[in-house]
């Protein structure tokens, strides 16, 4: 009888063995592959001219600055620079990333460039107040995209009464404004205390 039992109970420990990796396997099936969006990262020609923009016009908080030669990095990035500069600046909960390649010069921005090239992007900074946006930004003589703040008609849903504005930053990336009304955008664009919060738009 004694052996009968030893004879069970290694028979359900080879069962465990052999089951236990389907087990850990559907458990990571589970879970989730992709976790979120990290920094955004925006080649600069001057990171401190970009600092200053950033900082004193959007009012971001630079987090971090560090300078990487890092061979791997630099690979990775697919830059043949001898280094590069990083950045980072904060808006809200979210993150970009200022990169300056040291000792090369990128291509500029086309000056033709339009919002339906396929290589363009830009951030959108959720604004409280758009008419104190667009006075900051004037009075701090940016590139202008748009004429002026543009309202989205009633007709329109979905998005009426959502005002934006597009500029350039110094290195002539093109940026938004954009203020939501209260009946729309996420709760955190109305809180008091967020000025304005950065989010990303292809």
């Amino acid at each position: 009888m004694g052996q009968s039992r030893q004879s069970r109970l290694a028979f359900v420990q080879i069962l465990a063995v052999l089951l236990l990796p389907g087990v850990v396997l559907a458990q990571q099936a589970l879970s989730p592959l992709v976790r979120g969006v990290g920094p955004i990262e925006i080649t600069v020609s001057d990171a401190d001219r970009a600092l200053k923009f950033y900082s004193e016009v959007l009012s971001f908080e630079k987090v971090s600055d560090k300078t990487v030669h890092d061979t791997n990095y630099l690979r990775l990035e697919d830059a043949s620079a001898s280094g590069v500069r990083v950045v980072r600046m904060r808006l809200g909960d979210e993150y970009i990333d200022l990169m300056q390649f040291a000792g090369t010069q990128g291509r500029p921005v086309p000056a033709d460039s339009r919002s339906n090239d396929r290589w363009f992007q830009h951030i959108a900074i959720v604004v409280s107040d758009m008419r104190r946006a667009y006075e900051r930004l004037r009075d701090a003589h940016v590139e202008q995209i748009s004429s002026g703040p543009q309202r989205l008609p009633d007709w329109n849903v979905d998005a009426a009464g959502i005002e934006a504005f597009y500029f350039r930053d110094p290195d002539r990336h093109a940026l938004e404004v954009i203020h939501f009304p209260p009946d729309k955008g996420q709760s955190k664009w109305h809180a008091p205390c967020e000025q304005a919060v950065p989010r990303h738009r292809p």
